[in-house]
């Protein structure tokens, strides 16, 4: 990400252009909320924060205000809360006239409590507290449509039509058949301090995979967010429009979010997870941070798998895990432990879907993963069940004695909120319960639809 290199805010100043400038913030579903202000505006808002609605964690993907949460709500009266911009974010959107971009989160008061952002900036400050920096990258999957927003919209998002047809993984050909998509993708991605590190078509009509290169802190985060927002808007330029819903069509697999980490020595730099004269070429301490993700990922999966349609993908011969599992180099369990060198070496989260939030993602990860180090647990101890585990070779779907993950976002929210006190103490309890009404509101909302399923099934023959 590029760095801001001025020592104040003058000098930041002096560096951009004339005219307006995009500010962003990310709502709870992780989705880029922003606006345009003035240059003499943002002079106000570097030094003393500026004012954003805090209707932004009072509403859903959808804008339709939540009725059972305090941080915001009609009863709140919906007012400004305050944003503090993050100078460090500053970059220029090049498909967007170069206009500047900058990310902020929000700073005291109660929208602070609910600010994902927030969120993750208090794990990763735990992290360095304990002497690590945490190096990570999110890679996503995202089908491509031949569609507009006008199009879609006029078939009720029904049966879009894939921008290209087939299975065709790995395809040498099929990305030709949208002229500079993907060239256009990869160059303005990279210029937007989003570098890409590998980029190809999945299996599935219109799908790509892409690696953003790996970074540290909340960088790692800023790039998902900024990557998925660069992605659909490149996509419409091209009469294209990219979906990051983790299945749209239960004819196909379902669209990832794998979270890569690993820690570092906070002076050194060195790779912590590495260890080549031990088993499988990983470091104790890489036990430790697994055994934590192991024991927490059923009661910290609604973080993983936000939505009702998360779950659609979490299903056998899916490419996504259904049960507390890990392997080394093996994708059908939920963490892959990737040993590679003392460089590489790295755990991978698989649960995450495309329609995750990349700052809930990592702040959820990492602070399980912490907590197995702080509490010195192993992936072969006498604690919890998830633990008494080898690792897991070949197919993990028909692997005996490994514990299932929720199969909905009911239930799954349902084992979170039993644990609700436990999981406070690691991300906050303000922000778990607000999270937890969101989620809640969110199964309520699907249970009162009526799908096409419904329709098909019933409402001739029944």
């Amino acid at each position: 990400m590029p760095k801001n290199p001025a020592k104040d805010i003058n000098a930041l100043l002096k560096k951009l252009p004339e005219g307006p400038v995009l500010i962003a913030v990310a709502d709870i579903d992780g989705v880029l909320r922003g606006k345009r202000i003035s240059k003499a505006k943002l002079k106000s808002a570097l030094k003393n924060g500026l004012g954003f609605c805090n209707v932004v964690f009072g509403w859903d993907v959808e804008d339709q205000p939540y009725d059972n949460t305090q941080i915001s709500g009609w009863h709140t009266g919906y007012p400004d809360a305050k944003v503090q911009l993050d100078p460090t974010t500053l970059r220029n959107v090049p498909w967007d006239g170069d206009i500047p971009f900058l990310i902020g989160d929000f700073e005291g008061g109660a929208a602070a409590d609910a600010c994902p952002r927030t969120a993750l900036k208090r794990v990763l400050a735990k992290a360095e507290q304990m002497g690590y920096t945490v190096n990570s990258a999110i890679e996503y999957e995202w089908f491509t449509f031949a569609e507009t927003p006008h199009s879609l919209a006029a078939k009720q998002g029904a049966k879009p039509t894939p921008a290209t047809p087939g299975m065709h993984g790995y395809s040498m050909i099929r990305s030709t058949s949208l002229p500079g998509y993907t060239e256009d993708l990869w160059t303005n991605l990279g210029a937007f301090g989003v570098p890409l590190e590998g980029m190809h078509t999945e299996t599935g009509p219109g799908v790509y995979e892409t690696a953003i290169h790996y970074t540290h802190g909340i960088d790692a985060a800023d790039r998902a967010a900024c990557f998925k927002l660069g992605v659909k808007q490149l996509s419409l330029k091209h009469d294209l429009i990219a979906g990051f819903m983790a299945k749209w069509t239960e004819d196909l697999p379902g669209c990832s979010g794998h979270f890569h980490q690993s820690l570092a020595d906070k002076k050194t730099g060195e790779n912590l997870f590495a260890k080549s004269s031990r088993k499988h070429g990983t470091s104790k301490l890489m036990d430790a941070y697994l055994a934590g993700q192991l024991y927490w990922l059923p009661k910290l999966l609604p973080f993983f798998a936000p939505t009702v349609n998360s779950y659609k993908r979490l299903v056998p011969g899916s490419w996504a895990a259904t049960n507390v599992s890990w392997g080394v180099d093996n994708r059908t369990t939920a963490f892959r432990v990737i040993a590679g060198d003392a460089k590489s070496t790295r755990l991978e989260t698989r649960i995450p879907g495309a329609d995750s939030n990349p700052y809930l993602v990592m702040a959820a990860g990492i602070a399980a993963g912490l907590y197995g180090i702080e509490n010195k647990l192993s992936r072969n101890s006498t604690g919890p069940a998830a633990l008494k585990q080898k690792a897991t070779t070949g197919n993990a779907y028909g692997a005996k004695n490994l514990a299932p993950l929720s199969t909905n976002l009911a239930e799954a929210v349902n084992v979170l909120k039993a644990a609700r006190k436990e999981v406070g103490t690691l991300l906050g309890q303000t922000f778990v319960d607000h999270f937890i009404a969101t989620r809640e509101w969110e199964w309520r909302q699907s249970e009162q639809a009526v799908t096409d399923w419904e329709r098909r099934r019933y409402l001739e023959i029944i």
